[in-house]
């Protein structure tokens, strides 16, 4: 039962975060970039945090 529930819970609140760190934490060459992939991540936590982290992190220019 506790595998079920890390699997389902834990493990997509953490990806989750970490993407919405990466985020908040790059600089993107279009200001609407880092508004639209939080909405996206913020809306879709499972789906967009796996988007962005394939496609979201190929559009930044720098990170801190």
């Amino acid at each position: 039962m506790m595998k079920i529930i890390l699997l389902f819970t834990l493990i997509p609140l953490a990806l989750m975060v970490w993407a919405l760190v990466d985020v908040l934490t790059a600089e993107f060459a279009d200001s609407n970039t880092k508004l639209i992939w939080v909405i996206v991540i913020l809306l879709l936590p499972f789906l967009g945090s796996i988007l962005y982290l394939l496609i979201g992190r190929k559009e930044k220019t720098r990170t801190f």
